[in-house]
């Protein structure tokens, strides 16, 4: 397998401890949390998506793990203005705060609240069971280059989230990078669905929801492979990885860096895991695979 050398990495703006980054949504609802991992070995920390107001979220279940994936609805549950208390932990740490809202103005209200208080912003475009929300703004580009623009006119890094559940990425990649975006990350959870058949009804108490995890790599990878060629802004991979292979397979496809968040429930050292594996000192520099595939 390719290893890569160690060294600074810096990514849509923010310096990152190393190419591996904890997705939004697992372990970033307390500062506790969000500090442990980045002792566990993330370079980087994503917080829970953080709205205009309070949520408490879908009704359980919220939650079923599957042989080869995770199927959620959480409906978004957070804090709202009060998660910036849980900054006061992580000052000057690699940390992004995640925002969803359902207009411009809510998300440039919300990024307004952690202005200098975390290292960048990730926009929450493509949640897919959050009704007004997430992917409801995302599969329009032009909503999504108004939402961007709002949010990078602060000043701050901002990375944009993105479905899979369009027709063309690419689309949605590009009108992000029309608004300012520092960075694209992709993708979100698939939209699915299971039933219960000695229940006879659907095992999530949202009825569908989102597919995250192994099951999702090969899409995930796809969706990064187009928007590289599409786009020129720095792309994050996000979507089923668990091994160190799989992070140069999205570096390959033109990932800049990844996002890791279902592998955590199996292995909560997922990060320390990976970079045993991923770095050595005689490894080969991380811009030299970087979009390879496309040679």
């Amino acid at each position: 397998m390719v290893v890569l050398r160690t060294g600074p990495v810096t990514v849509g703006g923010v310096a990152l401890g190393n190419h591996l980054i904890l997705a939004a949504g697992v372990l970033g609802t307390t500062g506790a949390s969000l500090s442990r991992m980045l002792a566990r070995g993330a370079g980087g920390v994503v917080t829970k998506s953080i709205g205009p107001q309070p949520k408490d979220g879908h009704a359980g279940p919220c939650v079923a793990v599957l042989d080869n994936g995770i199927l959620n609805a959480m409906g978004l549950p957070n804090p709202s203005r009060e998660f910036a208390d849980e900054l006061q932990l992580l000052e000057h740490k690699p940390v992004i705060v995640s925002i969803f809202g359902g207009n411009p103005g809510e998300f440039a209200e919300i990024a307004g609240w952690f202005k200098g208080k975390a290292a960048g912003f990730e926009l929450n475009l493509s949640c897919p069971h959050a009704e007004g929300y997430g992917a409801a703004i995302g599969v329009d580009p032009a909503l999504v280059e108004e939402c961007t623009r709002v949010v990078s006119a602060l000043g701050m890094p901002t990375w944009v989230k993105l479905t899979p559940n369009v027709t063309d990425i690419t689309a949605i990649g590009k009108a992000a990078e029309r608004g300012g975006a520092t960075a694209i990350v992709a993708i979100n959870t698939v939209k699915a669905m299971r039933i219960s058949t000695s229940l006879r009804r659907p095992v999530l108490g949202n009825r569908h929801g989102g597919l995250s995890g192994e099951a999702i790599f090969p899409v995930a990878v796809r969706c990064v492979y187009e928007l590289y060629e599409a786009c020129s802004i720095p792309i994050i991979g996000c979507g089923g990885i668990s091994t160190a292979d799989n992070v140069i397979e999205m570096m390959m496809a033109g990932a800049r860096a990844v996002e890791i968040g279902s592998a955590v429930r199996r292995d909560i050292g997922i990060f320390e895991s990976i970079k045993n594996s991923l770095y050595a000192k005689k490894g080969i520099a991380p811009e030299e695979i970087v979009g390879c595939a496309h040679g």
